[in-house]
């Protein structure tokens, strides 16, 4: 189910053409790939969530990177990204109603994560083979802090989203995915 939604999966630019091409590559080469037991790479699954107008952006105050940004997590052995992203997005937000936008990913990318601490165990530097949605929800639901794994969620205005982010490398993952929304709307 997995390998069919990487290889359906339309690249937007050269990077998305790359790293396509080293998903399936590494996923023909590893049998865990969809399991963070895999210490080199896994799969991992983000979105952006917005309102129903399409004007404001559901963030959350990650814990290990300290900055606003997307929801989203890894697949353990789940092969549906989906099913994987929606989960991940009621778990962090607290929501309990949210829903793609349309069914398929919208951005496509190997995101470098850096050595840190994660429940008082160390994670050594590592790659998230990451596909990642569009889902919408009602900006009116109550919101819940996961003190698991971050420190706030709150909505955005889009135009506001880049002044409250501090990893410089999701910018271009943001903008790429902020343009999908534009071409949907």
């Amino acid at each position: 189910m997995f390998k069919e939604t990487i290889e359906k999966y339309i690249p937007q630019n050269e990077q998305e053409v790359n790293d396509k091409e080293a998903m399936l590559t590494f996923l023909l080469r590893n049998e865990d790939s969809l399991e963070r037991k895999n210490k080199i790479a896994h799969f991992t699954n983000s979105a952006i969530i917005v309102n129903q107008r399409k004007d404001k952006v559901l963030f959350v105050n990650h814990l290990i990177y300290k900055s606003w940004g997307w929801v989203g997590g890894h697949n353990d052995g789940n092969p549906d990204f989906l099913d994987v992203v929606l989960r991940e997005a009621k778990e962090e937000t607290g929501l309990e109603h949210v829903y793609p936008l349309i069914k398929e990913p919208v951005a496509l990318d190997n995101i470098f994560v850096p050595n840190h601490i994660k429940n008082g165990a160390f994670v050594g530097d590592h790659i998230h083979m990451n596909l990642a949605y569009l889902l919408v929800a009602d900006e009116h639901e109550p919101l819940k802090i996961n003190a698991n794994e971050n420190s706030g969620v709150a909505w955005f205005p889009i135009e506001e989203i880049f002044n409250v982010i501090n990893e410089e490398r999701m910018v271009p993952i943001y903008q790429k995915m902020l343009s999908a929304l534009q071409k949907l709307i």
